[in-house]
């Protein structure tokens, strides 16, 4: 790797109760961290390859940078050089504590969530230590469309393909390649949804192509970024205050959200998955099969006008779970939602850790069994039939065609 530069491995104190990284990376954030042997984690991110390992007490961390970049060390959603001008200027430490939001103090958090609710009191001492990422919001938007009917796995790989055909190479690691994440303007060429239905990407290939398009020229530059939480601002921005919490959320999530459905293949749930992990509004609260079930289990949902997922249930849930938990519901619900993956499931009922290569379950659905692709069609006649399921597409399908008939009133007005 000799046109690369290695850093030396450093460390920050960061207990294993404030960040765990062996779940807080397997549990359905984000799909491009890779796992290698004695449990280090790499990712290429922000212009570098990211190099992760941990013990009880220290995270360590090592960078590698290219020497001759390929593209802009920058953010794919802003376009522009913003974190590392060259390579002599090491912000990794920085970057670190910005994407795993080391700022929260999480136990302090656990507390306040285990004295609000007794289920969560009960589950969460087997589950410390998992955080809300803050990613680029255009990563989290990518990979959250391909997670609609969809298991981890599969949208990892899809993720990967999307680097590697179409991301810059930052380097290599004991021969396996890393690429920074596509800006949208690469995946707005006029051959990219055919590119992408050849790679296996189906339905979702016309909806990251009209999405990389709408957000490349559709929208002014920093559009996507200009919906992020003001108090939870980018590396090196001064937070300020968001207003007010409100049983629905606080306003600017509200319209965050809404805007994010105008976009093709963003639901509901890929909306609160982007505001939660790519924006940080965290009262977002993502409903998918898993946090449905948990629903139905353990906070009385199921019955009556709620006895199946429709939109006013989804928004019902999101509601109790904001007002139980307040504004970082969706850190909680993340934590309940980790623990209800079978991939951990056996810490609630053993002491011993259940080590996995592949990670199972994620926002987008249960690992092992590959689900059937259901394609718009299938979804417009689920919809025609009122059959709601607990689909986030049959939602998004549900509530693209309430906006397109609020539209139509407002034209006939």
């Amino acid at each position: 790797m000799s046109s690369v530069r290695f850093t030396e491995w450093r460390k920050l104190p960061v207990s294993l109760s404030e960040l765990c990284i062996n779940t807080t990376l397997r549990c359905g954030q984000s799909f491009r961290w890779r796992q290698g042997q004695d449990d280090e984690w790499s990712c290429a991110l922000h212009g570098r390859i990211l190099s992760l390992r941990q013990d009880p007490t220290h995270l360590h961390y090592r960078a590698i940078f290219p020497l001759q970049p390929a593209a802009p060390l920058s953010s794919p959603s802003l376009g522009s050089s913003s974190l590392v001008n060259s390579v002599e200027e090491d912000d990794t430490e920085g970057l670190i504590s910005d994407y795993f939001n080391l700022t929260h103090n999480l136990t302090e958090l656990y507390g306040q969530w285990s004295s609000m609710d007794s289920n969560f009191r009960r589950k969460a001492p087997k589950f410390t230590g998992v955080r809300i990422l803050r990613q680029d919001a255009w990563e989290a938007l990518v990979g959250f469309i391909c997670s609609s009917n969809n298991n981890i796995i599969r949208i990892s790989q899809m993720v990967e393909k999307l680097c590697v055909h179409y991301g810059p190479l930052i380097g290599h690691i004991d021969s396996h390649p890393f690429h920074d994440f596509p800006a949208a303007s690469a995946l707005a060429g006029p051959n990219v949804e055919a590119h992408l239905r050849q790679l296996g990407f189906g339905y979702r290939a016309k909806y990251l192509y009209q999405t990389a398009l709408m957000i490349a020229e559709g929208r002014p530059m920093g559009w996507l970024d200009g919906l992020r939480n003001p108090e939870s601002p980018r590396l090196g921005c001064i937070a300020e205050s968001a207003g007010g919490m409100e049983v629905r959320g606080r306003e600017g999530y509200r319209e965050a959200h809404e805007k994010l459905l105008e976009l093709r293949g963003v639901g509901p749930k890929v909306a609160d998955c982007i505001c939660l992990f790519g924006l940080g509004w965290g009262e977002a609260v993502p409903v998918d099969t898993h946090v449905w079930q948990i629903a139905q289990r353990d906070y009385k949902f199921g019955k009556g006008k709620h006895k199946s997922l429709t939109k006013s249930t989804y928004d019902a849930i999101g509601d109790h779970f904001r007002t139980l938990w307040g504004k970082e519901a969706g850190w909680a619900h993340s934590v309940l939602f980790t623990a209800d993956l079978r991939a951990f499931s056996d810490k609630l009922t053993a002491k011993v850790e259940v080590k996995q290569e592949e990670a199972v379950g994620g926002e987008g659905g249960e690992a092992e069994i590959e689900e059937p692709l259901i394609t718009e069609v299938d979804i417009e006649r689920k919809v025609k039939r009122k059959v709601v399921e607990d689909d986030e597409a049959v939602l998004e399908v549900g509530v693209r065609n309430g906006l397109k008939k609020r539209a139509r009133r407002s034209a006939r007005r």
